[in-house]
């Protein structure tokens, strides 16, 4: 069911805000972090995407291809500086 609500903007400091209706908000499920994004004349907003959320099954798709390689030079495991100068202590 889709709702057309209208409402106010409210000076808040320097900023603006509006009050989102619960209905509206279970309705999308929207709890505490959002997004906003412009897009042309609308102002969209929508629950945050976690960090790094779809990583796991791009790196699946990535091992899958074999696009799993490392980019670099593997480096030596030690250098003179390493064997003849370090010291624990």
């Amino acid at each position: 069911m889709s709702y057309i609500i209208k409402t106010r903007l409210v000076k808040i400091g320097n900023s603006h805000g509006i009050r989102i209706p619960k209905l509206l908000l279970d309705q999308v499920g929207l709890t505490r972090d959002i997004e906003l994004e412009v897009q042309g004349d609308q102002l969209v907003l929508r629950a945050a995407r976690r960090s790094r959320d779809g990583w796991e099954a791009q790196f699946r798709t990535m091992a899958a291809n074999n696009d799993d390689q490392l980019l670099d030079a593997p480096v030596r495991a030690s250098s003179s500086w390493d064997e003849e100068e370090w010291t624990w202590e």
